[in-house]
Parts: structure tokens; sequence; C-alpha cells
């Protein structure tokens, strides 16, 4: 876990801001939560390419799983971490766990409500106000308020208990090239040989983005060659900036084995198919990143299918079993 410092959270607000989480009346049908897209059994993530919003509409990207990262505070949200922190949405678009919530609450795809009308509903809610007085002092719900006791859920939540994270900590890491990317080069003892096979093979062709210790990703932002003309343009898509049209948030990895379908469209089922298709099928692209290509084409890596077995065994030590039944991070309504 180098460089993970995690800020406080503050618990009262967390509490009140998991309840907020799993409440279906905070939507404009009463059918939808966060945790509809986000499913604490599923790291978080949910397993359709695109997510059920209110009055059965869909989700225009897949959900991210939140059970990804290490720790939201440590490097999650300008507000706690400065200009260089790493942004929300598969676009970069958010800056703070607050604003990523606003986004969703108010999405007309995902919950349809407007703030007014969420802080209006708490403020209803008979089993809302000793949370409320314990989380702040009092029960005068405000938009802001609520978005903050969300935020600390949010900010509360990490995965750090895998297989990978129990043999890392035995370990001296070693810091290479770009800022953020931390390898563990010397086998763990505690992998099977497919494994530690398949953490070299993730430390020469994938760290360089993702990261090594899978922690903070070294990139926050590339164009990975999903398509040769993109039509949805990702983060340039909101900042205009041409050579950043097609690209879109380079995830952390963390309980991947368990986010199927992968990519912010969602097209892929397994990570058979992720491994695939870095493998031989990524699509050339003005702004493909220089890590994907060779020549200045894109990159094949060649894996041979012991390759791809044994990157897949690693992939899967990164599951974290304790995070998916957290009770701190469970539904605390009753079913």
């Amino acid at each position: 876990r180098a460089g993970l410092f995690p800020r406080a959270v503050e618990r009262d607000k967390a509490v009140l801001g998991r309840v907020i989480f799993y409440d279906k009346k905070l939507s404009k049908d009463g059918t939808v939560s966060c945790a509809s897209c986000h499913k604490q059994s599923l790291a978080f993530s949910d397993d359709k390419a695109f997510s059920d919003g209110v009055y059965d509409r869909s989700t225009s990207r897949n959900s991210i799983a939140l059970g990804s990262v290490a720790n939201f505070s440590a490097y999650y949200g300008t507000d706690l971490n400065g200009s260089n922190a790493i942004r929300f949405f598969w676009d970069n678009r958010a800056e703070t766990a607050a604003d990523q919530s606003k986004g969703s609450m108010t999405n007309e795809r995902e919950m349809d409500m407007k703030m007014h009308e969420i802080a209006a509903m708490v403020q209803s809610q008979p089993y809302y106000e000793p949370l409320f007085k314990k989380a702040f002092g009092h029960n005068n719900v405000t938009e802001a308020l609520v978005l903050e006791a969300v935020s600390n859920f949010v900010n509360a939540m990490g995965s750090f208990q895998s297989k990978f994270d129990a043999e890392a900590n035995t370990k001296n890491p070693s810091f290479v090239g770009s800022f953020g990317n931390i390898l563990y080069s010397d086998n763990f003892n505690g992998f099977t040989t497919a494994e530690n096979r398949g953490k070299a093979l993730f430390n020469a062709n994938c760290a360089s983005c993702h990261s090594g210790n899978m922690g903070r990703p070294v990139l926050q932002l590339a164009n990975n060659g999903l398509e040769a003309n993109p039509t949805d343009l990702g983060v340039g898509g909101i900042n205009g900036i041409e050579a950043q049209k097609g690209s879109f948030k380079v995830p952390t990895l963390r309980n991947i084995a368990l986010t199927a379908p992968y990519m912010h469209d969602g097209r892929f089922a397994s990570l058979s198919e992720v491994v695939d298709f870095y493998n031989t099928g990524i699509q050339n692209h003005p702004f493909l990143h220089e890590d994907l290509k060779v020549g200045g084409q894109p990159k094949k890596m060649n894996f041979t299918a012991t390759d791809k077995t044994d990157l897949i065994a690693f992939l899967n030590t990164l599951t974290d079993d304790q995070l998916l039944t957290d009770k701190r991070f469970s539904d605390p309504f009753k079913q």
C-alpha cells in the first residue's frame, strides 16, 4: 500500500451517507438508489453494460466500480488532494465526490431528481432525523449537507485486503518511470507460479498506465484504441481538447475479476476478452497513447495462451472478499 495516505473521514456523516446511498426514495420513481448501479457484492459495480435508471431508462456509460480504488480519500477529489487529484466519472468531469454524487442523483437517466427534491425527501423521512442530528448537530437538511454526508461515505470506501496486498506488504517496492508507477518486481512467496508470471507480465505491459501497486493510476486519462473513430469523445468531449477526444479515465484495477463487463461502454464481457483486445485488437487513432504504439502503429502484445492464463490469474489476486461483506458499507434497509 505504498503511497497510500487516506484522509480522516467523519464517521457520523459517513453513517448518514450510507443510508442516503441506499435509499430508493431519493429517485424520481422510487426504484433506484446509488447502490442500484454500485452493488457491494460486485465490488460496487454493476453486471450490466448500462445500468437501469428510473422509468426503465439506461445509463449512457458503464458504472465504474467504486471497489476498484484502494482509498478514495487518499488521492481522489480536488477538495482533499488539490489540483493533481484524480477526478470522477469516465470523462473526469467531476472534481469531488460531492460533484459526482450530485451528477448521478440529478442525471435524468439515473435518479432524475433535483437536489432540492432530495433534501426535502430526506427532511420528510423520520429515520433521517436522528442520523442528521448526530452528523451535523441539527436536522436542518440542505443540499450541501446531503452531499457532504454522501461524500464522507464514498471517501470512506477502500479496498486493500486482497491476496496481492497481503503479499505486497512483505516486499519493498521500487519506483519506476512515471509518477505513481510503483512496482513489486520480486516474486511473491504466497503466489502460485502462474500468479507470479502474471504479475511480471502486468508490470511489463500494463503498469505504466494502471500502476504496479494498484494505488494511484499513473495516467489520469488515455486513448486506448477501442475505436478508430469513436462516437463517444470522453474527456475531449467535455473539455474540447482535440488531443483528448476518445480518451477516458484510466481506472485502477482492484477487484477487476468481479466487475465485468469492462470499458466505459461495457463492450467486453470477460477478462479474457479484455486481454484479447490488448493482444491484437488495439485500433489506430491519431491520439492513441504512446505506450500502446510501436513504430507509430498499434502495439500487439503477442501474449501466448499461457501468458493470457497467467495474467488473468494475477488479476484474480486483486479480489478483496472482505469488502464484499463489510457491514460498514452494506445496505442498512431491511430486506
